[in-house]
């Protein structure tokens, strides 16, 4: 694989063009690489975010709205919008809102590094699984800081790079390996699968990622390592 950049417009509209492809059976997908897990790592995200009562909250790269329903489930008196840039995916979300009766969440069409919101728009804000996939992690997290109320949190949840020599290179057989064959045989889509985990590849560490948070303009940043930091929920508070 060629391991130089892709320019930003050509790398958002590849990715766009992929999760569409993949839309139809990527929550399949998702259960079947993370054994289930993935759901138990949303919750957790989800009880560190503690949005208000009744708050305004906004899942950005929602997907299929996987966040969005989890937090309906925390907590039904929030108000959910979720943003994504994949009409499939978008659309799979709206059936799913329609099935399950959470017709009062919205999903809309937008790109997250120009968040179509006003300023102190959102109670909080989430961001599951795709942080890895946007152009510019920098714009995204200040647009995110713009449109949060002060006192409200952002939580990232994503993979991420164990810090344990070992334990990194029995996750990397796993997800450079494994994963890309059980997505081409659940997923349908063996070429999005091979992008997906190459994508951890120039992606920040836990420990930067969290310092790209704090200058973003996020206080209290923080990340909570799980699976042995295979997994990490980032955390910021919007001053």
């Amino acid at each position: 694989m060629n391991s130089a950049p892709a320019r930003p417009g050509d790398r958002s509209a590849y990715v766009r063009e992929m999760f569409a492809q993949i839309a139809a059976r990527y929550d399949l997908a998702n259960r079947v690489m993370t054994g289930g897990f993935d759901e138990r790592w949303r919750r957790g995200a989800i009880a560190l975010l503690a949005p208000p009562s009744g708050g305004r909250v906004l899942d950005l790269c929602c997907g299929t709205g996987d966040l969005v329903f989890g937090l309906a489930r925390a907590d039904p008196t929030l108000e959910l919008t979720g943003i994504d840039f994949c009409p499939p995916m978008l659309d799979a979300a709206r059936e799913r809102a329609l099935r399950h009766r959470k017709a009062s969440a919205q999903f809309i069409e937008g790109d997250v590094c120009a968040l179509p919101f006003e300023n102190d728009s959102f109670d909080g804000a989430t961001m599951g699984f795709s942080m890895r996939n946007v152009v510019d992690i920098d714009l995204v997290l200040r647009e995110v800081l713009r449109v949060l109320r002060p006192g409200a949190r952002f939580v990232n949840l994503d993979v991420s790079k164990p810090p344990n020599r070992i334990w990194r290179r029995i996750f990397g057989a796993y997800f450079y390996g494994i994963v890309p064959l059980l997505g081409g045989i659940v997923g349908g889509s063996p070429q999005a699968y091979a992008y997906l985990p190459s994508s951890l590849t120039h992606h920040p560490d836990a420990p930067a990622l969290r310092e790209r948070f704090a200058l973003a303009g996020f206080t209290a940043t923080r990340y909570v390592p799980l699976m042995g930091g295979a997994i990490a929920i980032h955390v910021g508070t919007k001053p």
